[in-house]
């Protein structure tokens, strides 16, 4: 029963948290509308891996969270770090959405892999997301630390944030058979990350 639980806790935490608009998922829909939906489902594989990475990582933390609370306190110190660095990124730096990029073949459909699993890299949210979670239902028996239900629960994680991001995917639709985009994804994904950072920055400092 203690599997169950652990594979019902990892996919629907997973495909809740991935659910709403994000960095990750805006970034799969953009790949899709822009380059057709197998790079995006690629983009999505790569972000899988390295957040059952993080989930596994989460939730031997979570084990321990109760002696080491400035945990928590750390991450998003380090979360907020990286949030407002995106944000700076995707508003000046990066380019504009609205051109037209070159098409390169299968080198570039490798490079959707590997980009999901740079950009989940850069999302540290999973990290105390997992440690809450757990430890929430873990209060209630409905989530085990122990092996093998742990790893059920790792698998389960990638196969909900997967679910969630292929919805993205099929529901933005590739770029030959969509009008031309008028508005730059950069911004949106900006503004995204910049509204993390400030709801993040408030928590650091209720905390204080």
């Amino acid at each position: 029963m203690a599997i169950i639980y652990n594979l019902l806790v990892g996919f629907f935490g997973s495909f809740i948290g991935v659910l709403p608009p994000g960095l990750i998922n805006m970034y799969a829909a953009k790949i899709s509308m822009r380059e057709g939906r197998k790079r995006g489902l690629l983009f999505s594989i790569g972000v899988c891996i390295i957040v059952m990475l993080q989930t596994y990582i989460a939730l031997l933390f979570a084990r321990y969270i109760g002696k080491h609370p400035e945990i928590v306190s750390m991450l998003q110190k380090v979360a907020l770090g990286i949030f407002i660095s995106l944000t700076i990124y995707f508003i000046f730096i990066a380019k504009d959405t609205r051109r037209e990029i070159r098409d390169h073949g299968e080198n570039s459909k490798k490079n959707r892999f590997f980009l999901g699993m740079f950009i989940a890299m850069l999302n540290l949210l999973p990290l105390p997301y997992w440690m809450y979670l757990s430890i929430t239902f873990a209060a209630f028996g409905a989530f085990s630390f122990t092996e093998p239900e742990l790893f059920f629960a790792v698998v389960a994680s990638g196969i909900g944030t997967y679910s969630s991001l292929a919805l993205y995917v099929q529901f933005f639709r590739p770029k030959e058979h969509a009008p031309k985009l008028k508005l730059n994804m950069n911004y949106v994904i900006g503004i995204i990350t910049a509204l993390i950072s400030i709801i993040t920055f408030i928590k650091i400092l209720r905390e204080i």
